[in-house]
């Protein structure tokens, strides 16, 4: 499909969202015969050095600073604690350890206890929906025992649903899913009919807005306002037309990739979103690699 697409010599840039396993190889290939085709990848899945050396851009969201924005916002929202609920093949993951260990040094400075849950693996002998049963029963637990300002979070996509439900219906805090976005996990648990509706991320918040509100819990459960795929895609689009266009001439353009950034949530009104290097594990930071960070959604102000 790639080298198809690289053939049509109308076709002057390629962005790629997810950039799944295999992108690097493919862009390798394109560059063969086509060296001067402006590569965007979004959603990273390949070895960040890798792809930095091959891509003109990459962006992926920013979980380190997670470690930092997740805490700060249940303590905004009148957490005491902040429970983390994972598993060993998680933990073993270098991002989502790094990422706990800043939690815990923020939690910290915040005042707030850390604790950890192990939940079953979904991948282990109960399955997804062992897991998920487990949420369902250990949540109403932990409410019952630590009262309604503690805070949820757990770094597997398949849990987000029956935590939201649970913390919805005990009035926990829930600041945001493994991975932020108006589409992961609220749909389904609030029971939000999106049919005719796809894409329209303002009607999406809308619906959150207002089933938080009917459970009283407007103030105590968020997301970021932007799905952070729709955001890399929709930039990286608007970043290579103006490369296309002449408007400027680096491959590697921060000011210019600012910008789309800034145009697309706009669009969204998902607020600022910040930017930052990508720093290697040896302390290498890759200068075309960029993280991206947006705010949470205040479910309890009108949504614009």
């Amino acid at each position: 499909g790639v080298l198809q697409l690289a053939s049509d010599p109308a076709v002057k840039a390629i962005v790629f969202v997810q950039a799944v396993p295999g992108t690097a190889a493919a862009i390798d290939k394109v560059r063969e015969t086509n060296p001067d085709m402006l590569f965007i990848t979004g959603v990273v899945a390949e070895d960040p050095a890798v792809i930095a050396d091959k891509a003109d851009i990459s962006m992926l969201v920013d979980e380190l600073s997670m470690g930092v924005t997740i805490p700060t916002e249940a303590a905004r929202m009148g957490a005491t604690r902040l429970l983390h609920y994972s598993f060993p093949r998680h933990l073993g993951y270098t991002t989502i350890a790094a990422r706990r260990q800043i939690m815990i040094e923020t939690c910290e400075d915040l005042g707030i206890e850390f604790m950890d849950v192990e939940a079953p693996d979904p991948t282990g002998d109960s399955g997804m929906s062992g897991a998920q049963q487990f949420i369902v029963e250990d949540v109403p637990k932990k409410l019952e025992e630590y009262g309604p300002d503690t805070a949820f979070f757990s770094t597997n996509c398949g849990l987000q649903e029956p935590l939201i439900r649970e913390v919805l219906k005990g009035g926990g805090i829930y600041p945001q899913q493994c991975c932020p976005s108006p589409y992961h996990a609220y749909p389904a648990a609030l029971n939000i009919d999106v049919t005719g509706h796809e894409g329209d991320v303002k009607f999406m918040l809308g619906a959150i807005q207002e089933k938080l509100l009917d459970a009283g819990q407007e103030s105590r459960m968020s997301t970021w306002g932007v799905p952070a795929n729709m955001l890399m895609l929709e930039a990286g689009v608007e970043y290579s037309i103006e490369f296309i266009e002449g408007v400027f001439t680096d491959r590697n353009d921060r000011a210019a990739l600012e910008r789309a950034i800034a145009k697309v949530s706009a669009d969204y009104q998902a607020g600022e979103i910040t930017l930052s290097n990508y720093v290697t594990e040896d302390d290498a930071e890759l200068g075309n690699f960029y993280l991206i960070l947006a705010p949470f959604v205040d479910f309890s102000q009108p949504i614009q």
